[in-house]
């Protein structure tokens, strides 16, 4: 993969980099914060290749990249030249609502720390370990040393939050990291030892420990984004330098002391009060609930909501949110694990069977959330049944998180306790998808058999064997579309299979689809078919029908044949970037075509020359609505209107 080609398709889609307000990564998604999301180019953006999803959700535009996220969010801000915080355009603003633009904070100032998290949460899952074991003693030097790396994070999260809210914000990250360290200085947090309350110019104080604290942070640095922008418009720039910084300093650090700081701590305690309240008062049906709409919260980018009260709760002893969370994740590494031993596609097995093992190493699952569990809708049944069957038995044992880890893998299992409960409830869920997919398919009806050997006509619902194609349907006949009427055993007529054929649009030699360097063709994603890579710069029309979509840069088309065969055709690699350049559409939207009726020419020559590959996908883009999509030819040459594809209902 092309990081820097990718990244810098990626900031063009989304409005250019004056667009960019600011940037963070997760484990799989870029996270944007645009100035106008009406700018971004989400349909081609999710059409591009190394894109596995496009999702707008919580105040962010999510571009779901997969495991080379990080390389290609290096590059973007190389390119832009921003770090994390955008450029800060003067496009004006998209309007948001209340809940978006506090989920988007949320979300955004965290996910930058989810690394650290994952990774200082190790520390101290090893430190359990070898304490268990008797290999390290506590009071010893190198147990303090590891225990100083693990809990670092943790202990300075309000400095470190500062930095990564004031970059969503577009404020001075390090005056925010200020106030934070504020709360943490030794001068500080020595006035607890002398008691509960002090005073600033006669005000009484109320002190508490920030350690660890998340709403404060979140209160404080919104307030001081206010501030400080406020304080730009009525100083000159002569002064703000220092000018700003200094007011800042002079009215949040008390502010926070004396009003945000405990209001913060309160308002996180009562919220996850709440939550744990009604854990604890019925924890099967917290379990069943949680465990079964987990991964839907993941898919909208909203369980970012629960880590403040999480985080919360390990401050206090223990977390009960995490445990019953993670059998929704469980669930999806079950689905996987399933479609791995069901399926027969080499392609399927390749991306289930990875994607399986990833989810266990790394506890990462939106491969297997975008790539198979959305693309077969059916399975979204499983992973609600078995993540609520997991949940329901981990709240009945009573798990808890004792140490912080987002993510569920075989390296953080000591991060609960009880540990073997815990892995009962996740390995529970895990059976119950896989298990679930095994005995009842993952596709639905209307899409069994896409792709299968048609001599071999067996699905995961309605598997019939051993029969050959002409065996189980005699009285077909081939051609551009057959049917006819059969008698079954009671001598009643009943429809038989009706067969469409796809005919060859252009000259030239077929390739497989999964050749294809576009990850969403190759994948089918976009549907089942084949790919020919052109030798005349003459597109015409495969079937009789109706041009369905046309494109404003006229690189591809899409045609509905007159048996409601919907065909995609896409001219080169990435040609949408040629902006129409190279290409001439002869028809429109909604035109009446026939079979071998001219819809695009195009320059061979001027497309190479451009640095474009003019591999060509031939798509059927509702491919789940036919039992069978056959190549009738998978690779050799190919002559305009030589039948290419069969398609079966």
């Amino acid at each position: 993969m092309d990081h820097l080609k990718l990244a810098q398709n990626i900031v063009d889609r989304v409005g250019g980099k004056e667009n960019i307000q600011s940037l963070t990564h997760c484990a799989t998604r870029l996270r944007f914060v645009l100035n106008d999301n009406r700018k971004a180019d989400a349909d081609t953006l999710e059409n591009t290749a190394g894109i596995l999803k496009v999702v707008e959700s919580g105040g962010q535009f999510q571009v779901v990249v997969g495991n080379d996220v990080s390389e290609v969010y290096k590059h973007i801000v190389a390119e832009g030249e921003f770090d994390g915080a955008g450029s800060g355009g003067s496009s004006e603003k998209e309007n948001k609502s209340i809940r978006s633009a506090i989920f988007g904070l949320i979300s955004g100032s965290l996910t930058p720390l989810i690394p650290v998290f994952a990774g200082a949460g190790l520390v101290k899952a090893l430190l359990i370990v070898l304490e268990r074991l008797g290999w390290i003693a506590v009071d010893s030097g190198t147990y303090a040393i590891l225990a100083a790396a693990g809990n670092s994070i943790f202990y300075f999260l309000p400095i470190l939050l500062g930095i990564t809210i004031a970059k969503v914000l577009n404020v001075n990250s390090y005056v925010a990291a200020a106030i934070g360290a504020a709360l943490m200085e030794p001068n500080f947090t020595a006035l607890t030892a002398a008691g509960s309350t002090t005073h600033f110019l006669g005000i009484p104080v109320s002190l508490m420990n920030y350690a660890s604290s998340v709403f404060p942070m979140f209160i404080a640095v919104s307030i001081y984004a206010v501030l400080e922008k406020f304080l730009k418009k009525i100083m000159h720039k002569n002064v703000q330098l220092f000018a700003v910084p200094f007011f800042s300093l002079v009215i949040m650090v008390p502010l926070t002391a004396m009003l945000i700081g405990p209001f913060g701590q309160y308002v996180g305690q009562w919220i996850g009060d709440i939550v744990n309240f009604l854990i604890n008062s019925n924890s099967v049906i917290a379990g069943i609930i949680l465990g079964g709409t987990w991964s839907f919260l993941v898919l909208l980018g909203l369980h970012w909501a629960t880590v403040p009260i999480i985080m919360g709760n390990l401050s206090a002893g223990g977390d009960l949110i995490a445990p019953l969370a993670a059998t929704s994740v469980a669930a999806s590494m079950g689905i996987g694990l399933g479609v791995f031993l069901k399926t027969k596609d080499k392609d399927l097995k390749a991306l289930s069977g990875s994607s399986f093992l990833s989810a266990i190493l790394s506890g990462v699952t939106e491969p297997i959330l975008y790539g198979i569990i959305l693309r077969y809708r059916k399975t979204l049944i499983y992973l609600v049944a078995a993540g609520a069957i997991g949940g329901g038995l981990m709240g009945y044992l009573g798990v808890k998180l004792v140490v912080f880890n987002f993510f569920l893998n075989v390296f953080t299992l000591p991060a609960q306790s009880p540990m073997l409960y815990y892995i009962i409830g996740v390995l529970t869920a895990i059976a119950g998808g896989a298990l679930c997919v095994v005995l009842f398919g993952y596709e639905s009806k209307k899409n069994d058999q896409i792709g299968e050997d048609p001599k071999v006509q067996k699905d995961d619902n309605n598997p019939v064997e051993g029969k050959s194609e002409s065996e189980s349907n005699q009285h077909s006949v081939s051609g551009s579309s057959t049917g006819k009427m059969e008698q079954n055993a009671a001598g009643i007529e009943t429809n038989a299979v009706l067969e469409s054929v796809i005919t060859s649009p252009l000259e030239g030699k077929v390739i497989p689809l999964h050749d294809v360097e576009d990850v969403v063709f190759s994948s089918e994603s976009m549907g089942k078919g084949v790919a020919i890579i052109p030798s005349k710069g003459q597109l015409v029309s495969p079937v009789d029908g109706v041009v369905s979509v046309t494109m404003k840069s006229t690189h591809a088309i899409a045609v509905t044949s007159d048996e409601g065969v919907e065909i995609l055709m896409h001219i080169g690699i990435d040609t949408v970037r040629l902006k129409g350049k190279c290409f001439t559409q002869k028809v429109q939207q909604g035109d009446r075509i026939r079979k071998g009726e001219v819809l695009i020419e195009f320059d061979l020559d001027q497309i190479r020359n451009e640095g474009f590959k003019l591999t060509t996908p031939i798509v059927v883009t509702n491919s789940d609505q036919f039992r069978v999509i056959t190549p009738l030819l998978s690779e050799g040459t190919v002559a305009v209107q030589e039948e290419l594809l069969s398609v079966r209902s």
